[in-house]
């Protein structure tokens, strides 16, 4: 039962490989040509030897630096954020504020990084600044949750004392 069903899998997709060939009207043969093989080794063989030049190892790195900071701000935003959502979300503040907290951080974490980041994109243009923002926005929501859920857990006597 189990090989029938691994075969009818693989039959799909061949089924599915061939069917997209045949829609996007590529010949499917000419893909083992000798010029198409030439090429597809060409480009595995610069696979195999990368450039490290100085210019290209300074270009990565660059752009490294640049992710790290895109990923150390974008933490610290939602730092920031879930700490100013945690308080009222936690129930500290009233039962409509935390009932509106909360669905602002379910509704953040509910989000993809990557459906925030499409959208940063159409908000804040291309550029490092929409990768930090979806990221603050989503992280902001697990924070935020994170932090609510350490403050219900704590005990209310020492809030009591301050009041």
């Amino acid at each position: 039962m189990r090989r029938a069903g691994n075969i009818l899998l693989l039959i799909a997709i061949i089924a599915a490989v061939v069917g997209s060939f045949v829609y996007l009207g590529m010949d499917l043969l000419s893909l083992g040509s000798p010029e198409n093989l030439a090429q597809m080794g060409r480009y595995a063989f610069r696979f195999m030897s990368p450039d490290l030049s100085a210019a290209h190892l300074q270009a990565i790195g660059k752009g490294a630096l640049e992710t790290l900071s895109m990923s150390a701000l974008g933490t610290l935003l939602s730092v920031i954020g879930g700490l100013l959502l945690a308080l009222p979300a936690a129930g500290r503040l009233g039962w409509p504020l935390r009932s509106l907290s909360r669905l602002l951080l379910n509704a953040l974490r509910a989000i993809p990084e990557l459906v925030w980041a499409v959208l940063m994109v159409l908000a804040a243009g291309l550029g490092p600044n929409a990768g930090t923002l979806a990221l603050a926005l989503h992280t902001t929501g697990v924070l935020g949750r994170l932090f609510a859920e350490a403050l219900e857990n704590t005990t209310p006597e020492p809030a009591a004392a301050i009041r």
